[in-house]
């Protein structure tokens, strides 16, 4: 009979250019082996999607199966379903190997190959299931158990000189399915053919910029009307009707780096209190942009935006956060929720981080002006001040289309 391995190295092909150097790779490796030092971890075991692409390049698609990354004082190794054969090691900077489905648990057989067991084991708090943090306990015997998800987030958080580059191609690559989605915008068209051709010129953009990387995962939300009062709504078949307010959201995905556009519009023309919630929105929007400055803690940008919005009695239609960390993180993985614009959050702005300033108000249905007024802009923190790498133009002059 065949034999039928737990695991084995498919080194398949060579390996494929990746998003960054491998001296970037090695840079990162290196901070997270002085957290682990710090910290007494012999060994790191990393489950997240946001982690793994991280610090080894090889952003993976689960399909209901676990993936993970073990990093010691000596080696880097990704591990990887059968399923995906040799592209896991094409995309990683470091070693793979690969896992069996022939016995259960051969994932976690593949882990302590290379963690070994009775070590300081590091995991991240806020990805591993209760399910597999047994299934850790079980199969490493770990003497002891250290939670690396605020260090290793802490880490993302300050971008090299690369990502900053990739993050301001992908603001450029938002900005094209901006454009497109604004050429698109005609009374009677559908939420999703304006919503395909935003996503169809940024995957182009992106295919000309970076001709070596993986194409996946760009989309666009565009919204209308009544669809508009969540930033998070699905695109419908919903037909623009003159006077809609619109929401445009372009979110192009370069090699698991996450970027963003984010826009009110109007098809044709705008109401006289629409016009007034816009504008305040607006200029709350251009009031946070000069509030980003190194030395300004996150909860104090918010309270002196939220008092922004008390003189004009529209607080109360605020509906989240005035804005995040960019980096390696999606709709369905990564947040590095120590750097979001909230007043429960008192992490100090410094050189390096990229955050975005987005105000966002919601007007319920039937009330004047009702929708979901919104701008999107990326802002690299730098010694004096910010950078806003956005260049589509916010606000009525523009933005009222069609």
């Amino acid at each position: 009979m065949t034999a039928r391995p737990e695991m084995y190295r498919f080194h398949n092909g060579e390996k494929a250019p990746l998003q960054f150097a491998v001296s970037e790779y090695e840079a990162r490796i290196a901070g997270l082996r002085k957290i682990m030092a710090d910290k007494g971890v012999d060994a790191a075991v990393f489950t997240s999607m946001h982690n793994i692409s991280y610090y080894s390049g090889f952003t993976y698609c689960a399909f209901g199966r676990p993936y993970g990354l073990v990093v010691t004082a000596s080696e880097a190794v990704t591990i990887s379903a059968g399923i995906d054969a040799g592209q896991p090691w094409r995309r990683s900077f470091c070693d793979n190997i690969t896992y069996t489905d022939w016995q259960r648990d051969n994932f976690w057989r593949a882990i302590k190959s290379v963690s070994g067991e009775g070590a300081v084991v590091g995991f991240e708090s806020d990805h591993l299931t209760l399910l597999q943090k047994a299934r850790l306990e079980g199969f490493l015997k770990p003497k002891q158990l250290v939670d690396l998800y605020e260090p290793t987030m802490r880490q993302r958080m300050g971008k090299s000189a690369a990502e900053l580059d990739m993050i301001r191609a992908g603001a450029a690559v938002a900005d094209v399915g901006g454009f497109a989605i604004r050429d698109a915008v005609k009374e009677g068209a559908r939420e999703i053919d304006v919503a395909m051709a935003g996503r169809d010129a940024m995957e182009l953009e992106i295919a000309k910029r970076f001709p070596d990387a993986e194409y996946r995962d760009t989309w666009v939300w565009f919204q209308s009307g009544i669809n508009t009062d969540g930033a998070h709504n699905p695109v419908t078949g919903r037909r623009l009707q003159r006077g809609d307010i619109l929401s445009l959201n372009t979110f192009p995905m370069i090699s698991g780096y996450y970027t963003a556009l984010e826009r009110t519009m109007f098809v044709k023309e705008v109401d006289a209190e629409s016009l007034r919630i816009w504008e305040a929105n607006v200029a709350a929007h251009e009031l946070g942009i000069s509030l980003l400055k190194p030395g300004a803690s996150c909860a104090e940008i918010t309270h002196k935006i939220n008092a922004f919005f008390e003189e004009r009695d529209l607080l109360q239609y605020r509906t989240f956060g005035y804005g995040h960390s960019f980096g390696v993180l999606s709709h369905y993985y990564g947040r590095e929720a120590g750097l979001e614009l909230r007043e429960d959050i008192d992490t100090v702005l410094e050189p390096g981080m990229v955050i975005s300033m987005e105000p966002m108000l919601t007007i319920a249905d039937g009330q004047p002006g009702a929708g979901g007024y919104r701008e999107h802009d990326i802002l690299i923190i730098h010694e004096d001040g910010n950078e806003n790498i956005t260049k589509y133009p916010y606000g009525p002059e523009f933005n009222v289309v069609g």
